[in-house]
Formats: C-alpha cells, structure tokens, sequence
C-alpha cells in the first residue's frame, strides 16, 4: 500500500455516477449473473445504489480491484468496526463500472447512539495502516478535486455574486493552513462520518460507505459533526460522538478549519452541479444566503 504523501494516492470512489442509465444496465447484469431479483433503484451519487432482494448492490467507478471493498470490509468486520458484510459473490464489472453485492441492513426507528459511533472511529484510529488490505487505497485528502478550493472557486465565478463570493472566499483563506498536515501525524480515517452514513441495525450501530478512506489527523473525521447541527439541522450529534471517542476536537485548528471548509465544498459542488440538476440550483441558492451573512439563512437540506 502506498501511503507515501500527497498525490500517491486517489480514493476508492471519487468519480460521481453521471449515466444512470449505464448504472441500471450494469445492476440488471449482475442481478442476472448472480441470480437475484431484478434491482430497483434507491439512490444515485458518487454510486448507484440499487435494492434486490434482501441484496443491496453499489455500482460505481473504483479506483482498484472492487473485491477490495469486500476485503476491507471483511478486515473490519474482524477489528469489531461495524460494516455491511459482502454478499458471497464475485464483484462484477460491466463497462468501466463495477457492480459488488451486500448485505441489505434493516434500519432500527430508533436514535443512533453517537457515543458508541464515536468509540468505533476511536477503534478505526488506532489500526495500524500497514494492516489493511492491500489494494485498498488510503487516499490523500489534499488530493480530491472538490477540495481544491481555488480551482472550484474560478469554475463557479460566474455564479456568484459579489457578496457570496466575498464570503466564501473569506472562508478558504482563513483556513488555507489545513494542508500543512503531516503524512506522520495521520491516522485511518473513514473519511465522511455523518448521519446519511450512520445507521442503528439490529445489531447495533453500522457505519456506511468508506469510498473517502483515507490517512489524516483525527480531526478529519470529527470534522462533519462539529457543525452539523448549526449548517444542517438535526441534532447535536457531536458532543456525544466526541465522549464515545475519548476526546473533543472543538478548539483544534485543524478540525475547526476543515468543519468550514466541508461547508464551503458543500455549497460550491451544489453550485457546480446546478446545470445539469435544477434541484441542485435551489439549494446551491439556499447555502449561499450564509455565505453573504443573511442572519436568517435556514438550515441547509439538501446532503
């Protein structure tokens, strides 16, 4: 595995599903091939996610091998860090997509238990990086292109007015030190720790998708919760999490830059996407009324 610094490395998944099309295709091949029922779709982003049965598929564009998503899975499962289990097939490529099987959770109505999400990303911390399955990869996140504040604020110029880029470009200045973390002070991060990736099953708290593993400070994974509450409504998750975790990273540097600069990619991709997606158009809107200071700027909804 290599871990050896900036650009080693990309994410497991960094290229969103653009055809859905060619994602149904694919799952009704591996629906086929496996001898499953017909898939349906549930959700698309960075992957189509369709339901089969009691199977959930994930179609999408890997960077390495997808059985490695099943060795990671199977790795962590072992390191009692809670994951969907693999479904006892071959992974299936079809075109430059590839299709892998799971376990399809049954969600519980019932309050997640941050504490316990908390102590399993304190778990997930101290693995030892040469450990995990090989073709893995651990991402560098100074390299994924929605960071790449600069470039994104150019490409998005047009659709800002003055005062929202003013704001936003406040935001990327007073935390541009956030790369000048060392590959030596890092630990294995899940990469995007929040509530559309945490579930109660029956057997207790899973944590979902880890497309965005990665190799960071700690704080990189407490930094979605830190101002979750304030920017997406819900609960106060991150106190509890924190507590289960051993440690609270409000006050750290490097957290507090990188839980606004989620905010800033947040906003800027709705931005980026709004062309092609009128919904994207109405909440990149929304999130920019923070941006230009509105003190009656709602919560944003759209994740």
């Amino acid at each position: 595995m290599n871990v050896s610094g900036p650009g080693s490395t990309r994410p497991f998944v960094d290229r969103p599903i653009t055809d859905r099309d060619a994602a149904l295709v694919a799952a009704e091949a591996a629906a086929t091939e496996w001898g499953l029922p017909p898939p349906e779709p549930w959700r698309t982003g960075m992957n189509a996610i369709f339901r089969s049965g009691d199977v959930v598929m994930r179609v999408g564009h890997t960077s390495a091998p997808p059985r490695a998503a099943l060795e990671l899975a199977t790795f962590l499962t072992a390191h009692d860090v809670r994951v969907p289990r693999p479904h006892p097939v071959a992974p299936l490529t079809v075109g430059d997509l590839a299709v892998t099987a799971w376990e399809r959770l049954e969600e519980r109505d019932v309050p997640v238990q941050w504490e316990e999400v908390g102590a399993m990303v304190a778990r997930l911390h101290s693995l030892d990086p040469a450990l995990l399955p090989p073709e893995y990869p651990l991402a560098d996140p100074r390299d994924l292109s929605w960071w790449k504040f600069d470039e994104m604020l150019v490409d998005t110029l047009a659709d800002l007015d003055p005062d929202a880029r003013a704001g936003l470009g406040r935001a990327v200045d007073r935390n541009s030190d956030w790369v000048g973390f060392g590959r030596g002070e890092s630990v294995v991060c899940h990469g995007d720790v929040h509530p559309g990736n945490v579930m109660m099953a029956d057997d207790g708290v899973a944590l979902l998708d880890w497309d965005l593993m990665c190799l960071a400070p700690p704080g990189w994974d407490h930094a979605p919760l830190l101002r979750w509450h304030e920017r997406w409504g819900g609960g106060a998750y991150y106190e509890p999490f924190a507590e289960g975790y051993g440690w609270s990273a409000r006050g750290d540097r490097f957290t507090e830059s990188v839980a606004e600069l989620r905010l800033v990619a947040a906003t800027l991709m709705r931005i980026r996407d709004a062309p092609t997606a009128p919904e994207a158009r109405a909440e990149a809107e929304l999130r920019l009324r923070y941006w230009r200071g509105d003190p009656d700027a709602p919560p944003w909804t759209a994740r």
